[in-house]
């Protein structure tokens, strides 16, 4: 974590700022992209952050080919980027969109951690998976593909020959996901979120990535705010996808509609 953490000063005009992650969105999963769509544009908050997570996977800004489901996603983020201000902060999944597929959404990029300033209350915004000390094969992963030269290495590669290891990650994940379950995966460290929030002076952190969203209280008065991930696609009663959202009146938590016609 950086000595000086970047801060974000909300205007003075935002009565509401909402929070979401880890919809892990793909083309396999229409109705939770429609869920999403429709939000970023029914949503009554003026700015919508995107703590990572975003996309199940991300090989390059040039996967974006006119008829590809990273061009229907830039459409859906162009055309919510007219009436509101949006943000994308990068998660494990998708830290390889880059500034060419933001500047042509009208997105900002966000640095992980960020600090918040709004409503009279400095909020910590991390993706999460920094903080999962414990999972150290991950963590070794994450020093891997955030070092710059993997990353040119890897973007340098044909397209077709990305999406070939990017499927082969992917299920790698997904049979690591039906061993262990959501549980098997490390919960963020309690000390190191104190540390965060020390050094960004904040009392809040709110983050994505474990899929265990609830609220907690930590020592020294501190609180830690889990995301929801996000699924209208899994076939049964019970859907996810919900937002948190930032007002005057302070955190709370808001549900996701189905997408239109369901």
């Amino acid at each position: 974590m950086p000595q000086v953490v970047p801060e974000l000063h909300a205007p003075s005009r935002w009565t509401a700022i909402d929070l979401l992650s880890d919809l892990h969105l793909q083309a396999g999963l229409p109705r939770t992209t429609a869920a999403w769509a429709q939000h970023l544009t029914s949503s009554p908050a003026q700015a919508l952050i995107l703590l990572g997570d975003v996309f199940e996977v991300w090989i390059g800004d040039d996967a974006a080919e006119p008829g590809s489901f990273e061009a229907r996603c830039e459409a859906i983020l162009r055309e919510a980027a007219r009436s509101k201000t949006l943000y994308f902060m990068a998660g494990n999944r998708d830290f390889l969109v880059g500034p060419d597929f933001l500047a042509r959404c009208g997105v900002q990029a966000l640095a992980d951690p960020t600090v918040l300033v709004a409503f009279g209350q400095r909020w910590l915004l991390s993706h999460g998976d920094a903080l999962c000390l414990d999972d150290t094969d991950y963590q070794a992963f994450r020093r891997q593909v955030r070092d710059p030269a993997w990353q040119q290495a890897f973007l340098a590669q044909p397209l077709a020959q990305r999406r070939e290891l990017a499927a082969r990650m992917r299920a790698a994940s997904e049979a690591r996901k039906r061993e262990q379950g959501v549980e098997g995966y490390g919960d963020l460290d309690t000390q190191a979120v104190l540390t965060w929030l020390a050094t960004a002076n904040s009392p809040v952190l709110i983050h994505g990535h474990t899929h265990r969203p609830a609220d907690h209280a930590l020592p020294q008065g501190a609180q830690r705010h889990v995301l929801s991930d996000w699924d209208f696609d899994t076939p049964g009663p019970v859907t996810r996808g919900e937002v948190i959202r930032l007002s005057t009146e302070g955190l709370r938590r808001v549900p996701a509609s189905p997408p239109e016609g369901s």
